[in-house]
């Protein structure tokens, strides 16, 4: 999953690009070492820094010239000896096959590529060692370009820590110690880019969210403070998932927050069972407290059901240690303390603010509608 977000394997993902592969060494170098330090960083690497060795054939223009030879004929007979060559055609029947020429792979060494001779215009054979010269240098392991430039990644994983702290000290220690020459840039991704997107558009759609489930409240209970009253459920459930990730030093997530809407379901649901409940012993003449005892005591059950219901099937991934486990335990530590407290809260404080709504209305008499809901 992190690979597909920013194609390298790491949480957070600094790119730095540039043209000139060892300016751009330098500075990964540099920044890998501003962000180690950095507390909640676990692990921090540079993407394929390594080299590998090559070997390098320079040919000597002025030796060939002296010999007769041109450029193209050494080339020809190192590409030869190197990679192979086809040098015929072999039929078997209808088939035909290419049958390439090229040095046997213990004799591929740079002694035996100098001993391989370069025939002359004369008949004359000089062997690769007079026009050309032989080098082993170290070269890059990887040359990774994106959007057409060159770019040297560098991966983070963090740890005990929320990651928009931990981006936000990276970023002043990168600012502080890292100078970017001209035309050099440094671009911040990965799951935290991700996080950022998911962040703004929940901004958006919870308030939304929210705003509908009251409106489909109004329209079942045809009253303003009913309708109030239910959703003052939805902070009974955050104190629980707050707290529970707390408690288990989980920092908050697109997952932990994808668990919060999912606990305003819940908490509503909940409320709409005692609210509701509470409305039709109003309608059938129940003094308030009545209502309010009978219909808690009725209700306990139906409530307690539903919430541990929940609880129970999202315990093995809030237990869970496999792969995956960061992405399913949030939701499940949020969803479970928030309906352990919604429960609660929902059983206790909903009555007992049922009664003072209630008691705010002195002398209001119930109305009845089709579904036997009070209003």
């Amino acid at each position: 999953m992190l690979e597909s977000i920013s194609q390298i394997d790491g949480q957070i993902v600094i790119k730095v690009f540039g043209e000139d592969l060892g300016v751009l060494r330098e500075l990964a170098q540099q920044v890998l070492v501003s962000v180690h330090d950095v507390r909640g960083v676990s692990r921090t690497f540079i993407d394929r820094l390594g080299e590998l060795p090559q070997l390098t054939i320079s040919i000597d223009r002025a030796a060939a010239a002296r010999y007769g030879i041109n450029v193209s004929d050494v080339q020809d007979v190192i590409e030869t000896a190197l990679g192979g060559k086809a040098a015929t055609q072999l039929w078997e029947g209808e088939r035909q096959f290419g049958v390439a020429v090229r040095l046997k792979d213990a004799e591929r060494t740079i002694e035996r590529i100098k001993e391989v001779t370069v025939s002359t215009p004369s008949g004359m054979y000089v062997p690769m060692s007079q026009v050309a010269e032989f080098r082993t240098v170290s070269g890059a392991q990887n040359i990774a370009r994106e959007n057409g430039t060159r770019v040297f990644s560098i991966g983070i994983f963090i740890r005990d820590r929320d990651m928009g702290s931990v981006v936000a000290d990276m970023k002043a220690e990168v600012g502080k110690r890292v100078k970017l020459p001209p035309g050099y840039t440094i671009t911040w991704s990965g799951e935290f880019e991700n996080q950022e997107r998911a962040m703004v558009r929940l901004s958006i759609i919870v308030p939304i969210s929210v705003l509908i489930i009251f409106l489909l409240l109004f329209d079942a209970f045809k009253s303003f403070r009913s309708s109030l009253l239910i959703l003052l459920n939805i902070p009974f459930a955050l104190i629980g998932g707050i707290v529970a990730l707390f408690a288990t030093g989980i920092p908050l997530s697109v997952s932990a927050a994808i668990g919060f809407i999912a606990l305003f379901g819940q908490a509503v649901l909940n409320g709409v069972v005692m609210v509701a409940y509470f409305n039709q012993l109003r309608s059938a003449g129940a003094a308030r407290e009545d209502a309010v005892l009978k219909g808690s005591l009725v209700r306990l059950r139906t409530v307690l059901m539903t919430g541990l219901l929940a609880m129970l099937g999202l315990l093995p991934m809030a237990l869970s240690r496999d792969i995956g486990s960061e992405t399913q335990k949030p939701l499940a530590v949020v969803v479970i303390g928030g309906l352990i407290s919604a429960t609660l809260l929902t059983l206790i404080v909903l009555p007992t603010l049922y009664l003072v709504f209630q008691r705010s209305r002195p002398g209001h008499r119930a109305r009845t509608d089709a579904t036997g809901l009070r209003s």
